[in-house]
């Protein structure tokens, strides 16, 4: 299974930015794929909502050691018993590839971890906070540092950054069958010569 991460802000947001985290949660769902969020309230509650709509499964995974912070929308609530920063990292290993929906510092701690662990990351710039503001700060504009160790993506529709997404995680998960199915092929032993 498909394994996409919403991260974006939590707390009271915009009417704009409930509509897109909601439609996002959506698309997730259709195309199949299981949405993981950081499993509270504002960006995180909304994606869940439209996920569940539209008969998907939730995974929240929340920081802290009960479930008094997690949305309605959640089929499976993990509590880390971490603080929100280290519950992040969890959200960002598990997932296959993360959409950026606005954002505030949380968020860009969340960006940075994906980046530094090689995590896919589609930012849709129109839902504004930090989503909007990245690619004016990157490096070239599509990287976080000058290592340039994975590419950020850019959406300005919910459907773009499902289908990049989703591209992107085919990448990858092509090329590390490519490199299990090459390392398997090594050189004949003495002996089969």
């Amino acid at each position: 299974m498909i394994r996409i991460g919403v991260i974006g802000q939590s707390g009271e947001i915009s009417g704009e930015l409930q509509q897109l985290a909601h439609d996002i949660g959506r698309e997730i769902a259709n195309r199949g794929a299981i949405l993981l969020t950081g499993g509270t309230n504002g960006v995180m509650e909304c994606a869940s909502k439209g996920a569940k709509e539209a008969n998907g499964l939730v995974v929240g995974i929340l920081p802290g050691d009960t479930l008094d912070r997690a949305n309605k929308y959640i089929d499976i609530p993990i509590n880390t018993g971490l603080s929100f920063d280290y519950r992040s990292l969890i959200l960002v290993h598990s997932s296959d590839a993360l959409i950026m929906v606005g954002g505030g510092n949380g968020t860009l701690g969340e960006l940075s971890a994906a980046y530094l662990n090689l995590k896919p990351v589609v930012i849709l710039e129109p839902s504004g906070g930090w989503a909007k503001r990245v690619r004016t700060m990157a490096f070239e504009e599509e990287y976080l540092d000058e290592r340039k160790s994975i590419k950020l993506d850019y959406a300005q529709t919910v459907k773009e950054a499902l289908d990049i997404a989703l591209s992107r995680i085919e990448k990858d998960r092509h090329s590390s069958a490519q490199l299990l199915t090459d390392g398997c092929q090594g050189n004949k032993s003495d002996a089969e010569q």
